[in-house]
């Protein structure tokens, strides 16, 4: 994974930060153990390398992982630096007090010189860790620390929201954000685009028009402004997993919202507590009831099975057979619903022509 910016400008800034503190120890120390300027930035150098290179093995350890062991780690080095503050001080001084005597005019600013500049440069070392910790994790990792900020975010926009395979390659998603019925920040997990991107190179002809369609319709949420979509790097426990499984994993580490057009995995996600959103759940809820004695207006647009009949179709794609409506063929027509009919495809309507009284 490609290092984010802001990550090699703070690698950059902290490698000229020890550099200077080794120019500052060799200067400081000039006369008691005889550092060299060069040896100094070798020095600067030498840590800056070792502690971004501890850095780079740090990539998969986020704030989520890193803020319980810096509750234990901060209560340590609270205790040791009530301990050793004192004693450093006096390390430096029973180390150095002979030469200081013989060689130094002014031996307590050339302590106090090497002090500050071992600290600062220890400062800036665990700063630094933290900083790019920081710099590689999202909010929702904020959010385990600082419970405020998960508050106040599903107060302005809701939970975050994972999208599955399925809910991506349906394009419902982008029409439901922008109608202003749905608020949450969308997050696509990694593994969830590297199926996308299998099926687009090996999948059935239908599969592979959907998948594309997919990746489309993601590009189109990236680029509009009413909807905010990230995608996430969720780390591998080295074991095999489904998707299925994952995807619950995931959603659950985040502390989101499913969103599927899977009714299976939503069933499981359900099961193991999961809030999930169903898209064929919505569909189901959205399909208009239909009431027998009910007027409704559609357009006729082709004949029925039988000579007499015309058949319209309602905006969610129920067919209605209206008896009697050859002659209105081509146009919009007013029909009193007679009869309803569920069948394996879906529900029939039957009706005739309104008649005004």
């Amino acid at each position: 994974m490609a290092s984010h910016p802001s990550v090699n400008v703070a690698r950059l800034t902290y490698l000229l930060v020890c550099e200077a503190a080794g120019v500052a120890i060799a200067l400081s120390t000039k006369g008691l153990i005889d550092i060299s300027i060069s040896t100094g930035l070798l020095g600067g150098l030498g840590v800056a390398g070792i502690v971004i290179w501890i850095e780079s093995l740090m990539k998969g350890f986020t704030l989520r992982g890193f803020s319980t062991a810096s509750f234990g780690l901060g209560i340590g080095l609270f205790c040791a630096w009530l301990l050793t503050r004192v004693e450093i001080s006096s390390l430096l001084e029973l180390a150095f007090r002979d030469r200081l005597m013989t060689e130094s005019g002014n031996p307590g600013v050339e302590l106090d010189v090497l002090r500050l500049t071992i600290n600062v440069t220890l400062y800036a070392s665990l700063g630094f860790l933290g900083a790019v910790l920081a710099l590689r994790s999202n909010r929702d990792d904020f959010a385990f620390i600082i419970p405020y900020v998960r508050f106040r975010q599903d107060a302005s926009s809701g939970q975050p929201i994972v999208l599955d395979s399925e809910a991506v390659m349906g394009e419902k998603v982008l029409r439901i954000f922008r109608s202003g019925f749905l608020h949450g920040r969308l997050i696509v997990p990694r593994f969830i685009l590297d199926d996308l991107q299998m099926r687009v190179e090996s999948g059935a002809n239908i599969d592979r028009q959907r998948a594309q369609r997919g990746l489309e319709s993601l590009e189109k949420m990236q680029l509009s402004q009413e909807i905010q979509i990230s995608i996430h790097d969720t780390p591998t426990n080295g074991e095999p997993e489904t998707i299925h499984s994952r995807l619950i994993e995931t959603t659950r580490m985040l502390g989101a919202r499913l969103m599927t057009d899977d009714d299976n995995l939503a069933k499981v996600a359900r099961i193991q507590g999961l809030d999930v959103l169903s898209l064929r759940d919505l569909n189901e809820a959205l399909k208009p009831t239909i009431a027998i004695g009910e007027r409704i207006n559609t357009v006729l647009v082709r004949t029925g099975k039988e000579d007499h009949q015309a058949v319209g179709y309602l905006s969610d794609g129920t067919m209605i057979v209206v008896n009697h409506a050859i002659a209105k063929m081509g146009s919009n027509a007013d029909v009193i619903v007679v009869s309803t009919l569920l069948t394996s495809s879906g529900m029939m309507v039957f009706g005739d022509l309104y008649k005004p009284s």
